[in-house]
């Protein structure tokens, strides 16, 4: 880098920092510092909910995957994260709005206090909590790394600066500065993804140009869609759970949807998701599959091809520009996953555990969310210090094994709680097969693993913790339903039609009676009006 590139990346981080700033003034309480209050337009939701699901793992980790794979790469990565989004704009979005629209939440899990009971509200929150911790750390040890190829500087420097940027923006700004941020990384996205494809192209005519390069025996199986450890069953895998992980089961992008003004706003966010999903990596992930005739590869993963091509190919500014672009990703991720991890623990957590908390006010409740965001940075930042990010290798891991792994127990019963198929499934259901999905992943990832010739296959430790989950939250339903009044009232609530909880849907929408356990039966301790 040279100072041109340097000054393309100051500029980069002062403009963030002032978006928050500005975004600031537009957040009076937590409604708008965690759904936006409800006024997002459904184009910047579904941009924001896109630029939320990347990451730098994906020029470093599924770089290095394209660069030994090659198409695979799309295939069984965004291709069914678009699938996904795209069923999930009919089956969750609509829904997931509703909980912020009728039952007036806060936080994608707040719901799940009256849904199921507090117990299981606690399980899934503090489990989530965690498991973001250590994927937020894994997201800031990827950028620091390349920081440190680009600049020089050390991996703790490189996760205190990003960390600290981001923690600057989000924390004044809340989901507005969030998705707004989100906005203008995207479009910076857009020129360093188009720079780069464009750069890769031009030297494609020595190879045979765009279409006679697949025949180079540097690319030789790259043109395959599924191969390797990345065949079928690891795709349906994959489908799965990225049904459920993009469509709220990270939270995160569940606040997309709420952030929406209605259901039919929240479906038409999820679409543009779902077809920026769709077309948007294989431009991204064309020069990683071409990355072989170019560069070879320092670390046996691959997971330094794209870096190599950038300083490469690209001249100094543009270079600045696609560096941009891996910081935008990654704190686009990391800044909607604090918002995201800040409202369960001031909505669904601190009120359990603190009196005081339960009689917050709306200022104090907004400083209570900012508070909680820079508590959250920090711990995944002391986290990221910890992983051994020079492989690339134990980053990968964490973001498709643990991440993928524990996602399915957690989401299962927070997804499937709202569609009216599972409303047997009660508090029973949730917490068995919650419990039993985590200790079917640590089975498989570890005893059973140690104990096999070659290990599990990926697919299988992914895919078998949520199998278990699902079963059991189903069967459990069947055989000892638990649908009382008040939870079939709460799941009529999020899936009758129309918005808003005016005159026209009263009738429509069940009321809320008080919980049978005693517990306090309103959700998210706004009461619940007809």
């Amino acid at each position: 880098m040279n100072s041109l590139d340097w000054a393309v990346l100051i500029g980069y981080f002062a403009v963030m920092v002032a978006i928050g700033v500005w975004s600031h003034k537009r957040v009076d309480n937590v409604s708008d510092f965690f759904t936006a209050g409800g006024k997002m337009p459904w184009w910047l939701s579904g941009i924001s909910h896109h630029m939320s699901g990347y990451s730098a793992v994906m020029f470093t980790g599924y770089a290095g995957i394209a660069y030994t794979y090659g198409v695979t790469s799309f295939v069984t990565w965004s291709f069914p994260i678009a699938l996904g989004i795209a069923i999930g704009s009919k089956l969750f979005a609509p829904r997931i709005n509703r909980l912020r629209s009728r039952l007036h939440v806060a936080s994608p899990l707040e719901y799940l206090k009256n849904r199921y009971n507090l117990p299981t509200q606690q399980a899934l929150a503090w489990s989530g909590m965690l498991l973001k911790i250590v994927d937020v750390g894994a997201k800031w040890a990827a950028i620091a790394t390349l920081l440190s190829v680009f600049t020089g500087i050390s991996l703790n420097q490189g996760i205190l600066i990003t960390g600290a940027i981001t923690g600057i923006y989000c924390t004044i700004g809340g989901l507005w500065a969030d998705a707004l941020t989100e906005l203008g990384q995207f479009i910076i996205q857009l020129l360093a993804g188009v720079a780069m494809f464009v750069a890769v192209v031009l030297k494609l005519g020595d190879h045979g140009g765009f279409f006679g390069v697949w025949d180079e025996p540097a690319l030789q199986g790259h043109g395959k869609p599924l191969v390797g450890p990345y065949g079928t069953v690891f795709l349906l895998a994959f489908l799965f759970i990225k049904l459920f992980e993009y469509n709220g089961g990270m939270l995160n992008q569940a606040q997309r949807y709420m952030a929406t003004s209605n259901a039919r706003e929240a479906e038409r966010s999820a679409r543009l998701s779902a077809i920026l999903w769709l077309v948007w990596p294989v431009v991204l992930f064309f020069p990683m599959w071409m990355s072989p005739l170019l560069v070879d590869a320092q670390k046996p993963d691959g997971s330094d091809s794209y870096g190599l091509m950038t300083e490469q190919l690209l001249p100094h500014g543009l270079l600045g520009l696609v560096i941009v672009g891996f910081f935008s990703h990654t704190m686009a991720m990391c800044s909607s996953d604090a918002n995201a991890i800040a409202a369960v623990f001031t909505r669904d957590v601190a009120p359990v555990l603190s009196k005081r908390a339960r009689a917050w006010g709306q200022r104090s409740g907004l400083v209570a969310a900012r508070v909680t965001t820079v508590v959250f940075l920090a711990l995944s930042m002391a986290v990221a210090t910890q992983v051994n990010s020079p492989t690339f290798k134990d980053i990968i891991t964490v973001v498709i094994k643990w991440v993928a792994g524990l996602m399915g127990p957690i989401a299962i019963p927070m997804m499937l709680g709202l569609l009216r198929p599972f409303r047997r499934s009660g508090p029973t259901a949730a917490l068995t097969s919650w419990a039993t999905g985590l200790l079917a992943f640590w089975l498989v990832n570890y005893p059973i693993n140690w104990s096999v010739d070659g290990g599990v296959p990926l697919q299988y430790q992914v895919s078998i913790p949520l199998a278990v989950s699902l079963v059991l939250y189903i069967a459990i339903g069947f055989l000892k339903p638990e649908d009382t009044p008040e939870r079939l009232a709460i799941i009529e609530r999020v899936n009758t039609d129309g918005d808003g909880d005016g005159p026209g849907t009263a009738g429509a929408a069940a009321a809320v009676p008080a919980p049978a356990d005693g517990t306090e039966g309103t959700v998210g301790r706004t009461p619940v009006k007809d």
